[in-house]
């Protein structure tokens, strides 16, 4: 979170100045953005695969609709949502950093979706688009890297039209009390050794298991998307509440 009285916020357990992060994680992702479908596999032995597929079916999108994915990355979700709008639907695929924004641009190619979606840099934080603009806005494992998650909160709430939704997928924090220690010994020993021998950069996965432990909790962020402006704000956790999926409504 942003302390707005000092201009600070978190990077990962460093306290930096607010304006200095975005750069900060632009450089994480510039360096993982290459192995980062293999790091996920090998990092949640599969199972990212099966959280997203849970977000798809909680989308609410039909043929011809507009969904908009934010920190969109390698695409999963986008070419997803853009299989349920179809042909006659838009699906935006976005990300703050161009290289992991490439990288998903190429992999939607590859698997022959391109009609109905387009790539853009944007920046969560300051959304380019007119208000009421999606039927559904996602964000996959890419709040916790916003510097003003509130801000970015706010601007997906702005863009979701009346009936439609806010998808949040994200690490969480751990709800059965056994899983705790072996999910840190796990982030904090495992991670970045995978980190140093698959992509040659074990700082970049230590903070990424740094940023999901200053990532709030499963009801500090449903309040944080009630103070958004979004209704009816639940959250489903998943695989112990390692990751969470919360859904807000714009009625």
């Amino acid at each position: 979170m942003v302390d707005n009285d000092n201009n600070t916020t978190h990077f990962g357990y460093e306290t930096v100045n607010a304006a200095d992060k975005a750069s900060r994680v632009r450089d994480v992702f510039d360096s993982v953005a290459g192995n980062y479908d293999l790091m996920n596999d090998l990092m949640s032995l599969g199972a990212h695969r099966a959280w997203k597929a849970f977000t798809l079916t909680r989308t609410g999108l039909h043929p011809g609709d507009t969904a908009l994915d934010l920190a969109g990355g390698t695409g999963d979700l986008s070419a997803g949502m853009a299989k349920q709008v179809g042909d006659n639907g838009r699906v935006l695929h976005t990300d703050i950093n161009a290289a992991m924004l490439a990288e998903g641009s190429d992999r939607l190619l590859d698997k022959g979706l391109a009609g109905n979606i387009d790539s853009l840099l944007v920046n969560a934080e300051q959304l380019p688009f007119m208000s009421g603009l999606a039927n559904c806005v996602t964000i996959g494992f890419g709040l916790r890297n916003v510097t003003d998650k509130q801000a970015a909160l706010n601007e997906m709430a702005r863009v979701t039209k009346p009936g439609g939704r806010v998808l949040v997928l994200e690490f969480s924090k751990p709800v059965l009390q056994w899983l705790a220690p072996v999910y840190d010994t796990y982030s904090f020993k495992v991670l970045p050794a995978l980190g140093k021998l698959v992509a040659n950069d074990a700082d970049s996965y230590r903070y990424l298991a740094e940023s999901i432990r200053m990532h709030p909790g499963q009801e500090e962020l449903r309040e944080m998307m009630v103070t958004a402006g979004l209704e009816d704000c639940r959250y489903h956790n998943l695989s112990g509440g390692i990751v969470a999926l919360h859904i807000g409504y714009r009625y």
